[in-house]
């Protein structure tokens, strides 16, 4: 049992997000007889200790989300890019975004761009990628640097104080606070969950109850 409540709409949010934090928890109590892991379980608890207020900073980017929702919402395609643990992320986001607002959008692994979906990338494509300080960040830059080079201007979820420039381009940002990598997730999914909402609004659907899904799958 995961202690996340009820979850009321039909597409889930923080189911995925209480998830991560019961399997990080768990991981740090399988790990505590490592003595070379306690540095790190330390960090772990560390950030858990703060994870709601990290969670509260990013809610208060709220409205800066929406206006970049009010630049795609009549958009009928959207990428959304990350390597590692932020792949996860991109599923979650793209699933979201397909959910509620009924438009095409698919995950991609940053690290598989030129072995196919940068054919996709150009000016008109709108793209959301997720660059974090951890270990896949220089590749990741690399990413952000073929996709500005083919004429791509991503929305970047990156970490406060690290506005990404590739190329000498400016890019939209939505920065967040920056937290030991296996609790990243809880932090960077928000922006994702957030814009699908305001898509959503924007298009005139009812996100509590997405077309054609039902709350409870009944049939394999």
């Amino acid at each position: 049992h995961i202690n996340a409540g009820p979850e009321i709409g039909v597409a889930s949010t923080k189911a995925y997000t209480s998830q991560i934090v019961s399997l990080v928890m768990l991981g740090t109590i399988l790990a505590q007889d490592r003595v070379s892991m306690q540095p790190r379980i330390e960090a772990i608890i560390g950030d858990l200790a703060r994870l709601s207020d990290a969670i509260r900073e990013v809610l208060e980017l709220d409205g800066q989300i929406r206006r970049y929702a009010e630049e795609l919402f009549k958009e009928n395609s959207l990428l959304v890019m990350g390597r590692g643990c932020s792949f996860a992320n991109c599923l979650e986001g793209a699933l979201k975004i397909k959910e509620l607002t009924y438009m095409h959008s698919e995950a991609i692994a940053a690290g598989e761009l030129k072995h196919g979906p940068l054919a996709l990338v150009d000016s008109s494509m709108p793209i959301i990628m997720i660059i974090m300080k951890d270990r896949t960040y220089g590749k990741s830059q690399n990413a952000l640097e073929q996709i500005v080079a083919r004429g791509g201007r991503p929305i970047v979820i990156c970490p406060k104080g690290d506005r990404p420039a590739a190329g000498g381009v400016s890019l939209r940002t939505i920065e967040v606070p920056q937290l030991v990598d296996c609790l990243q997730n809880v932090i960077t999914v928000l922006p994702l969950q957030l814009l699908s909402y305001h898509l959503a609004c924007l298009r005139g659907h009812d996100v509590d109850c997405p077309r054609n899904l039902a709350k409870s799958v009944t049939v394999e």
